[in-house]
């Protein structure tokens, strides 16, 4: 009972400091219904199953920790050499002026600020929906906490095959930001599209992806979080599949004091294809967390989840992920994998697979490792002459590219193989 009370207290004082943005009436019916959501869930605590590992407590106080600004040096933005189309956020809000046409895209795309003052749009049936249909059968009250006050964000309607990626750049420039985006993506039947994320979205972030993929559509998702050392962000991205859909989602993090990114994947159609991969390296403080729920509730569908993370003095990693295979999703074929590379014997990593299945014609595997580099295949690079740093960096980069081969594009691929070679350099000693 106690505990009840702690948190409906917490929350009571996370939205005494809120405002909802003014909206029409399809965006503030979805947001009216997420408040009650997250009066209903309230802010999660320690006590929480899927928070015992992650502390909430920075990604729930009503004031955002303070971070300092980072300087990257002379390294390029993320997706830099990519041929995309570019929408800037500083800490939260849309540049237009730093921004590329929308138009170029050859997708339609809107801003929420503007799409939401009208009485109804086509995002009504994706906005807060996919997110509310994700709060079972685990709560993810920060999700609905940005429904239901986000007051930016892109909406974005694909019917045939973009003419260019999308890249949605974030740039943090205040120590004392506090930002919420939330972005929603729909597919029409035989669409495809490439989303890009890069960048820290603010000193404490909170970003909601809802991405309806209908039947035979292609939706690629890469994101390369920011290297700032003291931002914390919590992500969460959920999406429909269809019929012989596919979905695949990468994410590249380094650095940052807390970073928690939610994926909620429910494969609807039959023959849809979900992929959800991350590398995750880390130095010093350090805390990152995958939590993946896939839900195969179509038959002969096929799920992977592979993770890999690198941490060293003193670095945490989390990883919980879960397989849900319905009554009738026959054929199934569902993987997991997580490992991490312990780089000392300071860090840690908490790992919690999971599979729950009720249907008996299925391939569902996962499995768990975490260990140190391999002293006699680095010893065998160093008896050919290969430098220390050099070897242990090509053995880390060995390590992390399975999760790399999920990345359909080489050339973006390449762009996150370049970033994790820099982050060794500079992490080498």
């Amino acid at each position: 009972m106690a505990v009840a009370s702690a948190r409906q207290t917490d929350t009571a004082a996370r939205l005494a400091t809120l405002a909802a943005p003014d909206a029409g009436t399809w965006l503030r019916g979805a947001r009216a219904q997420a408040l009650e959501r997250v009066k209903t869930l309230g802010l999660p605590g320690r006590r929480d199953e899927y928070w015992k590992f992650t502390d909430p407590r920075d990604l729930a106080a009503p004031i955002a920790p303070r971070a300092a600004l980072f300087d990257p040096g002379d390294e390029a933005p993320a997706f830099d050499a990519i041929d995309r189309v570019n929408l800037v956020f500083r800490d939260g809000v849309f540049d237009a002026g730093a921004s590329d046409d929308p138009a170029l895209a050859g997708v339609e795309i809107e801003m929420l600020s503007r799409a939401g003052q009208a009485d109804i749009h086509w995002a009504r049936d994706v906005f807060g929906v996919l997110e509310s249909q994700g709060q079972a059968p685990v709560p993810r009250p920060f999700a609905a906490l940005n429904s239901a006050f986000a007051a930016e964000g892109v909406l974005i309607r694909v019917t045939g095959r973009a003419a260019k990626p999308v890249a949605l750049e974030y740039i943090h420039s205040s120590e004392a930001s506090d930002a919420m985006l939330h972005h929603c993506v729909k597919l029409e039947s035989g669409a495809e599209l490439t989303l890009l994320e890069s960048g820290p979205l603010a000193a404490r972030g909170n970003i909601v992806l809802e991405v309806d993929v209908a039947d035979g559509a292609r939706f690629h998702h890469i994101r390369a979080q920011g290297r700032d050392p003291e931002c914390r962000v919590a992500t969460h991205v959920f999406a429909r599949i269809g019929a012989q859909a596919l979905f695949k989602s990468f994410t590249l993090s380094a650095n940052g004091a807390l970073t928690r990114n939610e994926v909620v994947v429910d494969l609807q159609g039959a023959d849809a294809s979900a992929h959800v991969a991350g590398a995750a390296v880390g130095d010093g403080a350090f805390h990152h967390d995958d939590t993946v729920f896939i839900t195969h509730t179509a038959p002969r569908c096929e799920s992977r989840q592979v993770f890999k993370k690198v941490l060293k003095n003193g670095a945490r990693g989390v990883f919980q992920g879960k397989i849900l295979v319905r009554q009738g999703a026959q054929k199934t074929d569902g993987y997991q994998i997580s490992q991490a590379l312990m780089l000392d014997d300071d860090s840690q990593f908490l790992a919690k697979p999971e599979l729950e299945i009720y249907a008996d014609d299925v391939q569902c595997s996962h499995g768990s490792t975490t260990g140190a580099i391999d002293e006699t295949a680095l010893f065998y690079l160093r008896s050919r002459g290969v430098p220390l740093r050099q070897a242990q960096a090509l053995m880390v980069l060995s390590f992390l590219a399975q999760a790399l081969e999920e990345i359909a594009d080489p050339v973006i691929a390449a762009d996150i193989q370049a970033r994790l070679e820099g982050w060794l350099d500079r992490h080498s000693t």
